[in-house]
């Protein structure tokens, strides 16, 4: 008996190419045919394209919107700075928060750059940063604050029923700096901060210098900073000096909590941080 071979014109043969190419186009179409809205924790999320010019951008803004949405309703807006990592993470992590009560409705806002690569335009380090010596492109948190307040916001404030009066900003790392930042030099902007470990180790001192006066007869926006107790010495020591300094100063622009988040790290420390800060922004509203 000739031994079996699996030629070309092998019945065998043909049936299992016929079959694996079917399944090859099934599996690539359901791929390209593939809906967000099976992802059912980002909640069908709305997407704006953002082209700015100073600074020479483009943004990715995704738009979660709460369930049982309505458009005569007015809800807070959680803005999230890198969004393209934070917005799945925590628009997901919000869904389980809503469904248990421990917050309100909320809108929430992720920013993205489309990229984790700066060469493809993540711009995060020079839109996320006051000067620095020792980073010559550091330097954007001014002109990314425009941005945000000039165009991020009423971009989803004219299209969502937004809440102007409980807006809060989520950031972590260099995002945390630019939380910082804006509630240093911009505190009305938003009604609440949020900053989880804020990577301040290369111009710290600019963190330390005088604050603008607090607005009278008007509520004081929240500002909550949270540092990871497993973090990294070179961005958990200049973030401990900030919670240090400003939790002694008696004339603040803002109402300051500050906590350690026991066995978190640098990159492990966002969604503890997202939902702490919330609830108590929130409870006071």
């Amino acid at each position: 008996m000739k031994p079996f071979h699996h030629s070309a014109t092998n019945p065998t043969t043909i049936a299992f190419v016929l079959m694996f190419t079917c399944l090859f186009f099934v599996t690539k179409t359901l791929a390209n045919d593939f809906n967000l809205k099976a992802m059912q924790g980002l909640g069908d999320p709305k997407y704006h394209q953002l082209i700015t010019k100073k600074p020479t951008q483009t943004y990715h803004l995704f738009v979660r919107l709460p369930s049982d949405y309505d458009i005569k309703a007015k809800y807070p807006v959680v803005y999230l700075l890198d969004g393209g990592l934070t917005f799945p993470l925590l628009a997901s992590y919000y869904q389980y928060m809503e469904f248990t009560q421990e917050v309100p409705k909320l809108i929430i806002v992720g920013i993205s750059y489309g990229t984790s690569d700066f060469k493809l335009g993540n711009n995060r380090s020079r839109d996320f940063t006051a000067k620095s010596k020792e980073r010559s492109y550091w330097g954007g948190a001014g002109a990314f604050e425009r941005v945000l307040s000039e165009q991020v916001i009423p971009l989803v404030e004219s299209r969502y029923a937004a809440d102007s009066t409980k807006r809060i900003i989520f950031g972590q790392s260099l995002g945390g700096q630019f939380v910082l930042y804006t509630a240093m030099t911009n505190p009305g902007l938003f009604a609440g901060y949020i900053a989880s470990n804020p990577a301040l180790h290369r111009n710290l001192d600019f963190f330390l210098q005088d604050l603008p006066e607090a607005t009278k007869n008007s509520a004081l926006p929240r500002l909550f900073v949270s540092d990871g107790s497993d973090d990294d010495p070179r961005f958990r020591v200049p973030a401990l000096k900030w919670m240090a300094h400003w939790s002694k100063q008696t004339q603040l622009p803002w109402v300051l909590k500050t906590t350690i988040l026991e066995g978190q790290s640098h990159m492990s420390a966002a969604p503890a941080a997202f939902r702490q800060g919330i609830k108590w922004i929130l409870s006071a509203q």
